[in-house]
């Protein structure tokens, strides 16, 4: 979806720059994004939805419509960072959480069609607007929420947002108007800059709402190079890369080598000029095969040294060698004496960190690692046993999720183990014995290994490096006959990996 957009996006800017004299000029800036709601919800309020800031890149077209550039049409393909934030604090006494941020990033591309006015000579005042189309490019969304007990954050993120035209769902399309203001001097321009959405971008899942994009900002850009008068280039009718000027046959496409002709057997004689121009052959026999030729490829047999196989005349009448035997010739090998893969250019899977294990199967490419382990470095013995003795000296309050003051020392060195070592990756799993109810253990065990991982992000980790599992009471050490075998039980493990 992306690749099309950014495709489709800039077919549209250079559909323009055909038939007037331009200027392209990169662009890029920074600005305050917010969304515009509005709903029926009861208690809701804007103010706790505060603009985000954001940055804006791309380029532009400068079209001017006569020849004194003081009025002009400028359409454009730029990146723009768009969304909101959230802020609310909470009353302690009703919610088990004390404050709740979130910011929201929803990333579009944007294509404006405005049109400028310009007025002044050296130093230019310039106005303008227009409407804009905008497609959809990614995002995501995340909050943190601190727990009213103190005992660390919650974390939620959605790394994907959904698109589409369905509660929930993102569309990929958005539009609306924008306009700028700003001097220009040189091939310098600054501007200040407004848009405004026209149509909601978004459907909430749950209520009914509105949802519209709005973007204050500047921008700062440079123009490339002078301006081109496309009139003025050389023609090229048939689109085949030689001008009309030097095309034999100008509404023809053609090759060089035949002066811009046509030449359907590829024996290098336009076929205006050949007498048989569905047989590759020689320029001495008019584009006519030599006699005693018979794989046709314009090579004698008494000189083709593959006469049974059309070929080239550079290789003798042999076709184009492959060394390695790859299915890759030589001329496109850059790998030619060793077999490869097309993708690679006839070169073999590469291995980067040289350990042995290709890119495509090496789950840690830059690192030098072995092959058991995907060609990630093998985890430290002693780092095992660290983070395993620590496991087992974290504790919670009784039947509850709370982690007692002690456990915070312990996870501590673990956060240090996993500062010291980000390569690695950490599972927090949480069971408990068979004393209760299996479903109540189960959410109690999932609540606890939120909690462990709640505290560890609190200290820098960051959250994509964990993951948290409850298993309540399905994984037990032991039967669980005694009290001392419940207690055995009921843990914490956390497991490394690459």
């Amino acid at each position: 979806m992306r690749k099309t957009s950014l495709l489709f996006t800039t077919l549209i800017l250079f559909s323009f720059l055909s038939s007037a004299q331009l200027r392209v000029a990169l662009v890029g800036g920074a600005h305050q994004s917010n969304v515009l709601e509005e709903n029926s919800l009861p208690g809701w309020d804007k103010k706790n939805y505060p603009a985000r800031t954001g940055a804006h890149f791309g380029f532009i077209a400068d079209l001017p419509f006569s020849s004194k550039k003081n009025f002009s049409f400028q359409p454009g393909v730029i990146f723009y960072n768009k969304g909101r934030k959230y802020e609310q604090d909470f009353d302690t006494n009703f919610s088990t959480f004390r404050r709740s941020t979130g910011v929201q990033y929803v990333n579009y591309i944007d294509v404006p069609f405005n049109l400028v006015l310009k007025f002044g000579k050296k130093t230019k005042f310039i106005v303008g607007g227009g409407p804009y189309a905008s497609f959809f490019y990614n995002g995501r969304e995340k909050r943190e929420s601190v727990l009213t007990n103190g005992s660390g954050v919650v974390t939620t993120e959605t790394t994907d947002l959904p698109v589409g035209d369905k509660p929930g769902g993102y569309k990929i399309l958005d539009y609306g108007v924008n306009g700028l203001a700003g001097l220009e001097f040189g091939r310098v321009f600054i501007t200040a800059n407004y848009s405004r959405g026209l149509n909601d971008f978004y459907q909430a899942v749950s209520y009914d709402g509105s949802f519209k994009h709005q973007v204050i900002g500047g921008t700062l850009g440079i123009f490339l190079g002078k301006p081109v008068d496309a009139e003025k280039q050389p023609k090229d009718k048939d689109k085949d890369g030689i001008t009309d000027d030097k095309d034999d046959c100008p509404s023809q496409a053609g090759s060089e080598l035949t002066k811009g002709c046509p030449d359907k057997d590829g024996d290098g004689i336009a076929d205006k000029n050949d007498k048989c121009p569905d047989q590759p052959g020689l320029l001495k026999n008019n584009g006519c095969p030599e006699a005693g030729d018979k794989d046709k490829d314009g090579v004698a047999d008494a000189s083709d040294k593959c006469p049974d196989q059309f070929g080239l005349a550079r290789y003798n009448g042999c076709p184009v060698p492959d060394t390695d035997k790859d299915g890759i010739n030589d001329e496109e090998d850059k790998c030619p004496a060793v077999a490869g893969y097309a993708r690679y250019a006839g070169c073999p899977v590469p291995d980067k960190d040289g350990d042995g294990v290709n890119d495509e199967e090496d789950k840690c490419p830059d690192v030098k690692g072995t092959k058991d382990n995907n060609g990630c470095p093998a985890i430290k013995k002693e780092i095992i046993e660290k983070v395993n003795y620590a496991a087992r000296r974290i504790q919670f309050a009784y039947t509850k999720a709370t982690l007692v003051g002690s456990s915070y020392k312990v996870l501590d060195e673990v956060a240090k183990i996993l500062n010291d070592n980000p390569e690695l990756n950490l599972s927090v799993e949480g069971h408990t014995s068979n004393a209760g109810v299996p479903e109540m253990n189960m959410k109690l065990s999932q609540k606890r290994a939120d909690n462990t991982k709640a505290y560890l992000v609190l200290k820098g980790i960051n959250s994509k490096r964990l993951t948290a599992k409850g298993f309540g009471q399905t994984k037990p050490l032991n039967n669980g006959s005694t009290e001392a075998e419940k207690a055995k039980n009921r843990r914490v493990e956390l497991k490394l990996s690459n």
